[in-house]
This record gives C-alpha cells, structure tokens and sequence, in this order.
C-alpha cells in the first residue's frame, strides 16, 4: 500500500470514528429525553392531573409539582433532543474539530444533572435554596458549552461556491437559540429570586405564567419553524419556504413575549394568532405539496399529522385570546397550554423524530410504523378530551367534564409510552444495511 493510499484508509477510518461516535452521542441525548418525558413528565402530569380531578380543583395540588411537570417536559424531554440534534446534526454539516464529541458528553453530563436535580428540588423541597439556583446554574453551564462549540459552525460552501449565504431556517434556528438562551438566563434569575423571597421552591404562580411565553413562543415554537422550513419541502413536497414571512412570524412572536413578560396580556396573546398564521403562510403547511411526500418508513399518515399540528398552534394562539380575556380559574390557560404544547409540539416531535432520529442514530429504519400510528392518533385524542374537557371543568361550565380529564390523561401516557417503545426498539435493531445483509439468504 502506498503512502497516499494509506493516508486515504486512514482519513476514511477516521470519518467512521467519528460518525459512529456522534451517533452514539446522539442516542444518549435521545435516550434521556425519553427518560424525562416518560417519568418526570408524563407520569407526573397524570399524577397530578388525577389528583386535581379528584377534588376538582387545582389549588389542591402543589405548584412546585406542577411545575417540575413543565420544566422536566420543556427542558428535560425537548430541550434534550433539541441539544443532541444539533450536536449531530452541525457537527456533520460544520465540520466541527473533534472535540465536539467530547464536549458533546460534557454538555450532557451536567444537562442531564442540573434538569434532574431541579425536578427533585420541585418535587421533594431538599436543600432548596441551594438546590434550585445550583440546578440553574448547571442548565446555563451546559447550554453554553454547546453554544461555545456550534459557534464554530461553518456552512459548508455548495459545489462551484466559495460562498453560501444563510437560508431563512438557519436563522431562524439561530432566533430560537438566542431564545433558549434568554429562557435559561430567566430561569436562572427567577431561581435567585425564589431563593430570596420564597418560603418553598415554587415560582409564585402569575410569575411562572408570564415567564412560559419565553421557553415555549421564545424558543420551542421558533425552533420547530425553523426545522420545519428545512425539513418539510423535501419530507411534504411542499413549496421553498417564504424567508420574508417567516422572519415576520419570529418577530411578531417574540414581540407577544416582550408583550407578555412586560404585563400586557392582552396585547401579548392578540399577537399570537397572526404570528401562527404567518408561519403557515410562510412554510406553506396547508397548500398543496408541488412533489410527492416522501413516507418510506414511516406511516403513511405522517403528512396528514404533521398539518394537524398546525391545526393545534392555531387553536393554541386563539385560547391564549380567550383566557386573557375570560379566564377565571386557570382553565382556559390550561387549554391553551396544552393544545400548544402537546397538540403542536409533541406531535410535531412524535411526527418528525419518528421520521429523522433512526437515521441520525446509525442508519436504522423504525421498528413499527403501525406505533408510529398508534402513538400520534392516541395523543391527539388524548389532547382532544383534555382541551375540549378542561375549559367545562376549570371555569365551572360543567362539572362532569371532570370525568373526562383523568382519561385524558391514561390516553396520553399510553401515547408517549408507545412512542418512547418504538424509538428503544428502533435503536436496538442492527442498522439497515445490516438487516438487509441479514435478511439476504
């Protein structure tokens, strides 16, 4: 073997090592997010959501618990993923140094540690005052190693360029980030702040419902745009996203944030819609696909409830209306989270992490394209019955609404139960080339 040809073998093992280092990293992120949506947050909330059916009424259960439910399914289960994504995902197209991947691996030791630690302050109250701003401290830290090493991220210039300017979803995921940034930042100060004034490790409860705009409109939503524009053209077959209107759509959404976080709650949530319907304008959700989706491997129903989740953000932003308007006891904000947060986001999750994450995480096809199904239908009408039940039930409309949200509650857990099945049995099985050798007699 020539010297040029053993450089070559060597540059190539030295690709595979590395692939199949970030593929493993990326399957630890996806495997504790799993982990947090399964138990600290989906468990909890139909915990939760038993006991308040119980006694119909919310101020029987302890704010902490509810909102270790929040940032265990926010932080602990999105965020997770968002952070494993795009460790692989830049690392691949930026060409990161190696040391991404350990810097990978540090990012989700403390991550990991500082989510875990803030939901058991939540939900036990140990050493609080110590224990909540260190849980703080620990996401930030984390964050920042991981904004510290995609910062490096170069664009890889296109065939015949030395250029290539920034696509809309670029920057857009870029806004997100900042977002996510601002978000940590917030939890950090209001940790500090409960540490001061606080008798317990709860937010005060108007407080926390002015600073969920900033994870969810600042950073979540944002995010899921801005990977829908990259995503949905080549997965839908839909038209090349509107850059100018989905910059118009982050804008007005961060605008309803400042709205929002500033006390206008009205102004705020009149925002909402338009930012939403700017969206769906932009990235064409509901127009008809100029190519063929593409579903191998997937469920064929994967485009139908990828538009359905959009159908769930406009429902979302419309509630927001109607509770800064009407909402007495929680009720319609309860609806409008929920239809945001699992109608939009979850399904979105559930929709295209069933669509992208086996072929991140070493090639492999998904297990079950009939759980795939399952899990997506159970959590739409698990999130169905509970916005539809809540309203009745919360306000006071009517009361055997009550009934309702417990099963709500069982449907959903079934639904991310399934979810998180079919993804462990997808990483278990051999990657696809593997099982086509298998399967070859």
């Amino acid at each position: 073997m020539t010297a040029a040809n053993a450089g070559m073998h060597s540059g190539r093992s030295d690709i595979v090592t590395r692939e199949v280092s970030l593929q493993r990293l990326l399957t630890a992120y996806i495997l504790a997010g799993l982990l947090f949506m399964l138990l600290p947050g989906t468990f909890l909330g139909v915990w939760n959501l038993l006991s308040i059916s119980s006694t119909h009424t919310v101020a029987s259960l302890s704010p902490a618990w509810l909102q270790a439910h929040g940032h265990a399914q926010i932080f602990g289960w999105i965020g997770t993923f968002i952070l494993g994504i795009g460790f692989y995902s830049l690392s691949k197209m930026g060409n990161l140094p190696p040391f991404a991947v350990s810097r990978g691996w540090a990012s989700f030791a403390i991550w990991t540690g500082g989510v875990l630690l803030r939901w058991t302050v939540n939900i036990t109250a140990w050493q609080w005052r110590v224990a909540l701003p260190a849980s703080a401290v620990l996401e930030l830290a984390a964050f920042l190693i991981f904004f510290r090493t995609v910062s490096r991220h170069r664009p890889q210039p296109a065939t015949g360029n030395t250029t290539r300017s920034r696509q809309p979803w670029m920057l857009v995921v870029v806004g997100s980030t900042v977002g996510f940034l601002a978000s940590l930042i917030a939890n950090l100060g209001v940790a500090a702040y409960v540490v001061v004034i606080g008798k317990g490790p709860a937010v005060p409860v108007a407080l926390d419902q002015r600073l969920l705009m900033l994870p969810t409109w600042g950073f979540l939503v944002p995010a899921v745009w801005g990977f829908n524009a990259r995503w949905l053209p080549r997965f839908l077959g839909l038209k090349t996203p509107d850059g100018r209107r989905l910059y118009a759509a982050l804008f007005v959404a961060w605008a309803s944030v400042g709205a929002m976080l500033s006390g206008a709650a009205i102004l705020s949530t009149a925002l909402l819609p338009v930012a939403a319907l700017l969206a769906i304008l932009a990235l064409h959700v509901f127009e008809p696909s100029v190519q063929p989706a593409k579903v191998n491997g997937v469920h064929s129903t994967f485009p139908l409830f990828v538009r359905g989740a959009y159908a769930w953000l406009m429902i979302a932003a419309a509630l927001s209306v109607a509770a800064a308007l009407a909402d007495r006891e929680g009720g319609i904000w309860g609806a409008s989270r929920h239809a945001l947060t699992v109608g939009f986001l979850s399904t979105m999750v559930f929709a295209i992490g069933q669509r992208i994450l086996p072929a991140f995480c070493g090639a492999r096809v998904l297990f079950s394209k009939n759980l795939m199904f399952a899990s997506l239908a159970l959590l739409n009408l698990g999130c169905a019955l509970r916005v539809g039940s809540e309203i009745p039930a919360y306000e006071g409309y009517f009361r055997q609404a009550w009934s309702v949200l417990p099963i709500s509650a069982v449907v959903e857990l079934t639904a991310v139960t399934l979810f998180a099945i079919n993804l462990v049995l997808t990483f278990l099985r051999p990657p696809a080339h593997l099982m086509h050798g298998l399967n070859t007699p």
